[in-house]
């Protein structure tokens, strides 16, 4: 069903400077994997076989880890660390399915998907943000699940203080983990929120988004607006909410990195205990 997947990943992440002026923010690591990678390791687990990446400048450090690196791979088999080796094989994905796109200007989130347009023919295609990191099972893989045609967005309850900071929608009939979506507002006002059910970044966006982003509208800072464009499809093409069931973690933001590297190594076997431990220890010193 849905087989494509664009990354926009040309951001500059200044949140981040200095730890971002030479490595891609998507190349941050949570505990030891990239934000890239997670996503795409969640696309995968969608089901997803084409993996198009909108890069920018400074952005080949993304493209070489989905690549061989001979020489590592070499030295790993001949220390004989197969374990190592096996995860570094692992991310490779089959010759063909990759392919990279230049955005030439940061316009927003809307010119990115927009600048993916021709390796995408008349089918609904997945979008993935990395700052977004889901803990649990993949939001995508929930979401194509619960597709039934026309825009989809993954959304969560956030708190009306925050509106300003996401696309709000308004909300019609609620069927649980599906919302129909009435309305969609980039970024408002919380005195003028229509809700306080927030977009995350995952979509699943058909062709007539493509139609509306050519027109290169700008909206909120002055950018193109993903948000403005499925906005305009309502009551063209089916438009829901879908709430995921996993724990989202804002990884564009410091805080939001910092729980994401805490609460992704307490989910694991061999870190939980001796974090736990030292975070307990590190309490009764403050």
């Amino acid at each position: 069903m849905i087989k494509k997947a664009i990354f926009p990943v040309g951001g500059l992440g200044t949140r981040f400077l200095p730890a971002t002026k030479a490595l891609p923010k998507e190349m941050l690591p949570v505990v030891d994997k990239p934000l890239i990678q997670y996503a795409v390791e969640e696309a995968a687990a969608a089901g997803i076989e084409e993996f198009i990446f909108v890069t920018g400048r400074n952005k080949t450090a993304i493209e070489d880890h989905f690549d061989h690196s001979f020489e590592l791979e070499e030295t790993l088999f001949a220390k004989g660390k197969a374990a190592a080796l096996e995860t570094v094989r692992g991310m490779i994905h089959e010759p063909g399915t990759v392919a990279y796109v230049r955005q030439q200007e940061p316009a927003g989130l809307g010119h990115a998907v927009w600048c993916a347009r021709h390796l995408i023919h008349d089918e609904p295609v997945a979008v993935l943000l990395a700052d977004d990191l889901i803990l649990g099972p993949s939001c995508l893989a929930e979401m194509v699940a619960s597709y039934q045609g026309g825009n989809m967005v993954a959304v969560m309850d956030v708190p009306k203080s925050e509106t300003g900071s996401y696309g709000i929608i308004t909300p019609g009939a609620d069927h649980g983990q599906l919302i129909e979506v009435s309305g969609l507002v980039e970024k408002p006002d919380p005195a003028n929120a229509p809700s306080n059910i927030g977009v995350v970044g995952r979509y699943i966006i058909e062709s007539g988004v493509f139609a509306q982003l050519g027109t290169q509208d700008r909206g909120a800072g002055n950018e193109v607006q993903l948000t403005d464009a499925l906005a305009r499809q309502i009551g063209k093409v089916p438009f829901h909410g879908f709430r995921f069931s996993g724990e989202r973690f804002d990884c564009g933001s410091k805080i939001g990195f910092i729980q994401a590297n805490i609460a992704f190594a307490m989910s694991r076997d061999d870190l939980a205990e001796p974090l736990a431990s030292w975070i307990k220890n590190r309490m009764a010193l403050s």
